[in-house]
């Protein structure tokens, strides 16, 4: 599809995001309660949409380098690119600014994209993948050649070189990954210290720099299917020498190698269905440090995930999910006792050593977070990004949801309902629900304060964030449950979750809506296609053909397609089964569109063929395509204005009008 048509497309949307009337502040008062009676959805929020995403507070991975604590936060000045800021006794620095954009997309989801030595940053750039040195007083200078891409690396050699993970694109049909010895003081090519397995990950050296660890994997796994976990000795010029694979006496998804500061291996794996932690003597005996009911990683879609850390020789700081819930533990390792640190959290991460001291970043369930220091018994907030200030009162607490699903299994998730303090509904009424689908599959929701819910729910709605079968923080188990079942269970489970909110009376069962991005736009079409519990459907770069998909994929995500169908079923009947574009003719029920021109996973072309066949045959549908975004929106003034337009959506199907001055979305067949 040329330029012009998306413009021409991306303007008749524009063109109907027009100013709404302001709202009448002229309410009936209810007589019980004393409150403003308005429809859900229609009540004023103090929560408006630029509070959502125009603001500076995405963190990026935690470093210790020497005395101080860096690390990568987002910036919505830049577009939400990414900076690095360092942070010390002597308080807060931004080192490298967020023009820079700080970014790797090794495995092309990227993370770990930075590394220090002394007062020198090495650092992945997001426009050109090339690694830059980064000196005090000098222009970033680049080491390594265009096309070859670059993280989670290690200083060796007295800091003379870098070892880094390599995935060279300079042939774009043989992508290869390798290992790479990279030298600090002049661009060259690298040299290659350990090739031949389809992706490696975790580069970790031990404090006493005679010891390389690091994982692999081939196709077809993922990295929380199954890896291989290798260990090299470092010679005194920073070459690597007697590369050895560790026996692990058992199979599955090895994460996060550390040494301890005695040079002693640890590691996270899901040997008994659950990410423990393990020790791994030089003599192969392996212990398993504590046996718990939860996960103490995270599957790696990225680089630099940190789920532990080392207090002391003695003493590991760890965090885990348990049930949803997020938690930080002590664990002496001598007598095996633990002692909770901290519970009030929705979500733990970047758990590191730092000075000797650990530090996390953490996301409480209210609108605290930032990074934390551990304190003894305790902890402290050490940092935590400029936010808006939000009255309590409006801020709706989760529940926690389980619910039978097909195949006799179990489904979770948390319900947040409407609450705002000056307003009631009518009586007999039930709030319209928004089912949000995470992007996954592996991915999940958690706890962690998100103001896009409070967004919704300060205004009258109810929301249920949905950990499908497949979702993370259940265990092995139920993360391989959509094994084969992706557009069958994720959608069931949708389905059902709907069900099960209805038939309890906390929602409106004529006002029910769906809504996702990437892997979960996918399920949104599926839902809409193969039920018609939903009455309306917002799909974010939504995935639509996955015959297609398989054939634009990634070669990091070149078998996982296979494992979600299912390997045993003919790829291409089953591909066109599963797929929505394949049963256009079947969504009936209103669905808005949020595109990126540039989507290379779920191209624009095939968003405008939905929007294109559900306009003809007459079904409410609208399209916003935007110029120079990729798979899901990055820039922050996109973003804004989706979810304005998506407010919008939901406002004129389900026949309430948004409280304020906002937008509204031309929608094709809504009133004929």
């Amino acid at each position: 599809m040329s330029f012009c048509r998306y413009a021409v497309i991306l303007l008749i949307a524009l063109l109907g995001l027009t100013a709404c009337e302001p709202h009448s502040d002229e309410f009936e008062i209810d007589a019980h309660s004393g409150l403003k009676v308005a429809s859900y959805g229609s009540w004023p929020s103090p929560i408006n949409a630029s509070d959502v995403y125009d603001l500076a507070d995405e963190f990026g991975e935690l470093q210790s380098i020497d005395d101080a604590l860096y690390f990568v936060q987002s910036d919505a000045q830049f577009g939400g690119g990414y900076g690095i800021y360092r942070l010390s006794e002597a308080g807060i620095t931004n080192v490298v600014d967020a023009q820079f954009n700080v970014q790797s997309t090794v495995h092309e989801h990227g993370g770990s994209p930075f590394v220090g030595i002394g007062n020198t940053l090495f650092a992945s750039k997001a426009d050109d993948q090339r690694l830059y040195r980064i000196a005090p007083n000098q222009p970033p200078f680049p080491l390594t050649p265009l096309g070859t891409r670059h993280a989670d690396c290690v200083g060796v050699d007295k800091g003379t070189q870098l070892i880094c993970i390599r995935e060279d694109h300079r042939d774009p049909n043989d992508v290869i990954a390798t290992i790479e010895a990279i030298n600090l003081n002049f661009a060259d090519e690298g040299t290659t210290l350990v090739s031949g397995g389809d992706f490696y990950s975790s580069l970790r050296i031990s404090p006493n720099g005679k010891k390389l660890v690091w994982l692999s994997w081939q196709q077809p796994n993922m990295p929380w299917d199954n890896t291989t976990l290798w260990m090299a000795d470092v010679d005194a010029k920073g070459g690597v020498n007697n590369i050895r694979q560790l026996a692990t006496q058992h199979q599955g998804a090895i994460s996060q190698p550390m040494f301890s500061p005695q040079n002693e291996l640890y590691f996270v794996a899901d040997f008994d269905n659950w990410w423990n932690i393990y020790h791994l003597s030089d003599n192969g005996e392996l212990k398993q440090i504590l046996d718990m009911d939860a996960e103490f990683a995270v599957p790696d879609w990225q680089f630099g995930n940190h789920n532990y850390a080392f207090e002391s020789a003695n003493a590991i700081i760890a965090s885990y999910v348990t049930q949803g819930r997020a938690e930080l533990i002590r664990i002496f390792l001598d007598t095996g006792i633990t002692e909770s640190i901290a519970v009030d959290f929705g979500e733990i991460s970047q758990v590191v050593s730092a000075a000797g001291e650990v530090m996390f970043v953490g996301h409480k369930v209210t609108p605290e977070q930032g990074i934390y220091r551990v304190n003894g018994p305790g902890i402290e907030l050490i940092y935590t990004p400029e936010l808006p200030m939000l009255d309590p009162r409006f801020v709706s607490r989760a529940q926690h949801v389980d619910f039978r699903t097909g195949e006799g299994s179990q489904a979770y998730g948390y319900f947040y309902p409407p609450v705002n303090p000056n307003f009631v509904a009518p009586n007999d009424t039930r709030p319209p629900l928004l089912v949000l689908l995470h992007d996954g599959p592996t991915k999940r929701a958690s706890l962690r304060f998100r103001r896009d819910i409070q967004f919704w729910t300060s205004r009258g709605f109810a929301v249920m964030d949905l950990n499908y079968r497949g979702s993370s923080g259940f265990g092995r188990a139920y993360r391989e449950s959509l094994y084969g079942q992706w557009g069958i269970a994720d959608v069931e489970d949708t389905v059902r979750v709907a069900g099960h909110l209805v038939n309890k009376g906390w929602v409106d069962g004529t006002q029910l809506a769906i809504r996702g991005s990437g892997a979960g736009g996918y399920t949104v079409l599926s839902a809409l296609a193969f039920y018609n519990t939903f009455k309306a459907g917002v799909a974010y770069s939504a995935i639509s053909d996955l015959e297609a998909l398989s054939q634009r994929t990634t070669k990091f995500e070149k078998g996982y397609l296979a494992q979600l169908i299912g390997h045993d079923i003919k790829t291409a009947e089953a591909y066109r089964e599963r797929s929505p574009m394949s049963h256009l003719s079947q969504v009936q029920e209103p669905l808005l569109q949020i595109q990126g021109s540039n989507d290379p996973l779920a191209p624009a072309v095939r968003a405008d063929a939905i929007y294109q066949s559900l306009k003809q045959r007459g079904v409410p549908t609208a399209l916003i395509t935007y110029q120079n975004e990729g798979h899901g929106l990055k820039q922050p003034k996109h973003k804004v204005e989706a979810l304005r337009a998506e407010l919008s959506f939901y406002g004129q199907v389900f026949g309430f009008k948004p409280a304020g001055k906002g937008i509204e979305l031309k929608i094709d067949n809504l009133d004929d």
